[in-house]
């Protein structure tokens, strides 16, 4: 289609011709608006002064800098500086004006593009309009605006820009306003910021502006001023400068002002058909609306969780730190580890248990609502189911069950295979394999989880009974596991490279990455850092039911960031004593005397052990095929890039299993499969992007925060005591060499992968979990205090400031 130069703003239609921003102005105008009059450079002029300047040919290869150098000494054809000219004369004489980018892929669902090109106010004369509209061209190819296109897959080749003119608002009082909450995702509150003078002080975050809270109506809920630090205005002939604000001594937007605004902002959502980002202005007492935009990374509106819902997004929380991708849900989410546990749920009677959970909209994950767990009629028959299988199966019999056996040598199997030597029907079989190992793990699960549970709860009726509850965790806490050893073998690296001058030194002055690197010159320690992959790599280091992350055995940096921890504070392993000391205590009670009782406490003692050895290590073996399943996927994804499907190996997560199963010979696939499965991956990539901000997971019903008096976080006590140290804010594996010795760990969640850290905690504080989960098992284990479920400690709490944290109360305070 073939565009005018340049349109006025009441015909800025087409997103093609007049960018996202053109168009949105012009719908608004058209929608009765009060929207500045102007007119839009179109697209095809981009095009035609790009085509000058020889532009297509060195996208993809020049550097940002070169390609906005180019444009910005584009000729202005004397056609195009006649209409420029004419239209801006249609505006006034020699009238101020606003300049503004209008780029094809701004201002729409998913891509708002906030920021990335560039605005100039206050233009006057027609030779600086122009000269402002080759520099908004150029703005299409700054750093940030070319980063933010390949986060979000925006094809460079297809992209253009557009120019808007507007006339100038030289506003009073201007900001921005959003028509449903972007923090809370509330629908019924509209957000407002103002603040004096031109609303590039908002936007671009040079101030700190009023903040006001409205309901639908315009009605004041919250004001929060701001600081007069600064404001921006005109200056005559053009330009602007910053000056200091005046002091009004109260609210800069009255109540009828903010009434008027919110009627804008419900007409523009009405219209647009859903919640929108805006620009605003008043001058001479009147209301201008000067952009409009769909407001992205938008919360899901909150809802109200009953006790049960609260508690299953606890839990949810924990297993879902990020996004899963379709691949994800599809292979191992969907038919791995939270499939196993729904099929263990049913075996006992449980129906719901993780089905439906998933909110997802084409394709991508948007949400998450509680699975609705309830008994089925089959549930009468658990007790029995319970007590057979206790007494058949004990947990200490579980590692010498040939299950296990069979299990660990498929794994190893999948884990040999050449993957790239594979034919594709060959390769298409390995995921499947890998998922069917599942069962076995399943079927033990139900065998061994029974007798776990009955000696647990039995050791825990007896310490109670005998008014020792306080020993419970001690005594549950000395039996040997697999992330025992792990820990272990972590400590005896520490040893090596701490005996070894040249090593430590490596460790002292490098990265992890770095040393990992440089470790052929220290083969001893490669080969136990190798030893330690294989043995202990299986482990997931995001999320037991995610493919997607990397796994520990592929993360070599990580683990030399544990070690690293270890070499000046070798880790005190003291479970097992004070397990011991803790059965010593027990034994002295008076009821246990006689010596038959102490036998039977003992045994007591030592099932219940078992069962949390078994609990801990079923995890451990339960993801023994997800090394080879995430190689089969990547291998899948290589050969999908060979194809031209996908930009690297990794996309392939973008794609659902059934998409990529379905294709009969990668290397013969039609240009329009092709085609269609990069579309796929193209928009669920941006939807993704969209989404980043979001947790999949709401917490803001799960963890409620009380009014704590002097406390700054508080959560579920999780460990008991207290212990006070500086905070260290540990977001994921990458951040596990900064946590030292005697630091409070506050993360987001935790897994296996993090116990090592809890050698060096000195307490630990998670936005996530409960009392239930993996880092409260653990923490009492070690005896660290610790705070669940605080929904916000990493947001609130900051690197290097002291805290003490109560595992008894579940408070959190400064000092």
């Amino acid at each position: 289609m073939t565009f005018l130069k340049v349109v006025g703003l009441d015909e800025a239609r087409e997103l093609a011709g007049v960018g996202g921003k053109g168009a949105n102005l012009g719908e608004m105008r058209r929608a009765g608006l009060p929207v500045p009059d102007g007119f839009v450079v179109t697209t095809d002029a981009y095009a035609r002064a790009a085509e000058a300047v020889g532009l297509a040919a060195r996208v993809g290869e020049a550097e940002p800098a070169e390609l906005r150098a180019m444009l910005e000494a584009a000729p202005i054809p004397d056609d195009l500086r006649a209409a420029v000219a004419d239209a801006y004369a249609n505006l006034g004489d020699d009238v101020a004006v606003a300049v503004r980018s209008s780029a094809t892929a701004e201002d729409l669902p998913g891509a708002a593009f906030a920021g990335q090109q560039d605005t100039y106010l206050n233009v006057v004369g027609v030779d600086d309009v122009l000269e402002a509209v080759r520099r908004c061209w150029a703005s299409l190819w700054t750093d940030r605006a070319v980063s933010y296109r390949r986060e979000r897959r925006v094809d460079p080749d297809t992209v253009r820009i557009a120019v808007v003119v507007q006339k100038l608002v030289d506003a009073d009082v201007a900001g921005v306003m959003f028509s449903a909450d972007p923090v809370s995702g509330r629908r019924d509150r509209i957000i407002v910021d103002a603040a004096a003078g031109l609303g590039e002080a908002v936007v671009s975050g040079m101030v700190t502006p009023e903040h006001y809270e409205l309901d639908r109506d315009g009605v004041l809920q919250k004001w929060t001023p701001g600081r007069a630090d600064m404001a921006i205005r005109t200056d005559a002939g053009g330009g602007i400068r910053h000056d200091a604000p005046a002091q009004t001594g109260g609210r800069l937007l009255s109540a009828s002002r903010l009434v008027t605004l919110a009627r804008y902002a419900r007409a523009a959502a009405e219209h647009f058909g859903r919640p929108q980002d805006m620009e605003w202005a008043i001058a001479d007492g009147a209301v201008h609306i000067l952009q409009a935009r769909p407001m992205t990374a938008l919360p899901p509106e909150p809802r109200r969780l009953n006790r049960r819902e609260r508690v299953q997004s606890m839990i949810f929380s924990e297993y879902l730190p990020v996004r899963p991708y379709p691949m994800d849900v599809t292979t191992w989410l969907g038919r791995g580890p939270a499939d196993m546990m729904r099929q263990i749920t049913v075996y006992f009677g449980i129906r719901g248990a993780f089905t439906d959970y998933l909110i997802e909209e084409d394709g991508v994950v948007t949400g998450f609502v509680p699975p609705h767990m309830r008994p089925g009629p089959a549930v009468l028959l658990t007790p029995f189911k319970v007590a057979r299988k206790a007494l058949r199966f004990h947990p200490e019999d579980a590692p010498d069950d040939p299950r296990l056996a069979r299990l660990l040598g498929s794994a190893d199997e999948l884990d040999a295979l050449p993957l790239r030597d594979l034919e594709w029907p060959e390769l298409l079989q390995v995921p499947d394999r890998a998922l069917a190992l599942m069962d076995l793990s399943r079927d033990m699960r139900i065998d061994y989880l029974p007798g776990t549970a009955i000696a647990v709860a039995r050791l825990g009726v007896v310490t109670v009974l005998l008014g020792r509850r306080e020993l419970l965790a001690e005594l549950t806490g000395g039996a040997p596991t697999r992330t025992a050893a792990s820990e272990r073998a972590l400590a005896e690296m520490a040893g090596t490279a701490r005996a070894d001058a040249a090593l430590r030194e490596l460790f002292t002055t490098r990265t992890p990455a770095e040393v990992v690197s440089e470790l052929d010159l220290f083969p001893a320690f490669r080969t136990a850092l190798d030893r330690f992959r294989h043995d202990f790599g299986r482990k997931e280091t995001a999320s037991p039911l995610l493919v997607s992350p990397p796994t520990l055995a592929e993360s070599p940096d990580v683990i030399i960031g544990m070690v690293a921890g270890l070499i000046d504070n070798p880790p005190q392993d003291d479970r097992r004593s004070r397990s011991d000391d803790a059965l010593a205590l027990l034994l002295r009670h008076p009821l246990l005397r006689p010596k038959r009782l102490q036998k039977a406490a003992r045994h007591w003692v030592r099932a219940a052990q078992a069962g949390v050895a078994y609990r801990e290590d079923s995890h451990f073996f339960f993801t023994a095929s997800l090394p080879a399943l995430r190689r089969a996927l990547l291998e899948i994804g290589r050969r999908m890039q060979d194809a031209g499907v996908l930009d690297e190996p990794f996309d392939v997560f973008h794609l659902r299993w059934e998409e990529v199963a379905g294709i009969p010979d990668v290397a013969t696939m039609t240009p329009a499969t092709v085609e269609r499965l990069r579309g796929l991956v193209i928009a669920r990539a941006a939807r993704r992007a969209e989404l980043a901000g979001i947790p999949v997971v709401d917490v803001r019903d799960v963890f409620r925060r009380g009014n704590e008096a002097d406390a700054v976080v508080t959560g579920a006590p999780a460990g008991g005591g207290s212990a006070t140290g500086p905070v260290r804010v540990i977001r994921d594996v990458t951040d596990f060499h900064r946590l030292q010795h005697g630091d409070v760990l506050v993360c987001p969640y935790t897994n296996p992968a993090w116990t090592p850290l809890f050698l060096r905690a000195a307490a630990v504080v998670v936005d996530t979990g409960s009392i239930a989960s993996h880092a409260a098992i653990v923490a009492r284990e070690y005896g660290l205090p610790a705070v669940m479920g605080t929904g916000d400690g990493t947001a609130v709490l900051v690197d290097g400031e002291t805290v003490t944290v109560d595992g008894t109360t579940g408070r959190v305070t400064r000092g």
